[in-house]
């Protein structure tokens, strides 16, 4: 990996521009051929492995090939010690985006970035996502609406069904609950993939 090689002029820089820039430039249609697809990273690992795609296709010289790099986020309110911060968060722990005109060099460049493991897709043919795929990762609603405290219990392992947001109606299992912040992780299938998803208690129901 280059380390000093200058980002492509289309790539942001960083991982902090707002959610609307992000999403207004993410829909836009470099080309007939360019399409979206998933890279699986290391969880935790999501925006070292953006870095490494943007100095990679640099170095290889297929900037031409490649459109956003993105990080699916979410933006987060919390009250902490009686103040209410706002951070992104990532909210599909092990997924980047990438926007691009696929073709053999390119698979290989991206599929050997350290710290990933593979495309989305059967074996070694990355699927292309649809349409309503890509809104439903990259269109978040970021509004955190003012409520009281949900008297919900939960149980680690309880089976519930999420009621808003991208996921509404999967189901899942509860793995880790938050009381403080009334918040529960559930591992949902998503593309195949056993993912972790945080959400707020309120969009989440048990299953009878």
């Amino acid at each position: 990996m280059a380390e000093e090689l200058e980002q492509p002029e289309m790539q942001p820089e960083t991982p902090q521009e707002t959610e609307a820039e992000a999403v207004a430039e993410a829909v836009v249609d470099h080309s007939d051929r360019f399409k979206w697809y998933i890279l699986h990273a290391y969880s935790g690992f999501e925006r070292k492995v953006r870095e490494s795609i943007l100095s990679r296709i640099q170095a290889f010289g297929l900037a031409e090939r490649v459109g956003r790099v993105m990080i699916p986020t979410e933006s987060v309110t919390e009250i902490v010690n009686g103040k209410k911060r706002t951070t992104e968060k990532v909210f599909l722990p092990g997924y980047v985006m990438i926007e691009m005109d696929l073709d053999n060099q390119l698979w290989h460049v991206l599929k050997d970035t350290p710290k990933v493991t593979g495309f989305l897709g059967t074996g070694d043919k990355p699927v292309a996502l649809s349409e309503e795929e890509v809104s439903s990762l990259l269109f978040r609603d970021d509004k955190v609406a003012e409520k009281p405290r949900l008297k919900i219990k939960f149980s680690k392992n309880e089976s519930v069904r999420i009621t808003d947001g991208p996921f509404a109606n999967f189901n899942g299992v509860v793995d880790e609950i938050n009381e403080d912040r009334e918040t529960l992780k559930v591992m949902v299938t998503i593309f195949g993939r056993s993912t972790p998803v945080e959400l707020e208690f309120g969009k989440v129901e048990k299953i009878e």
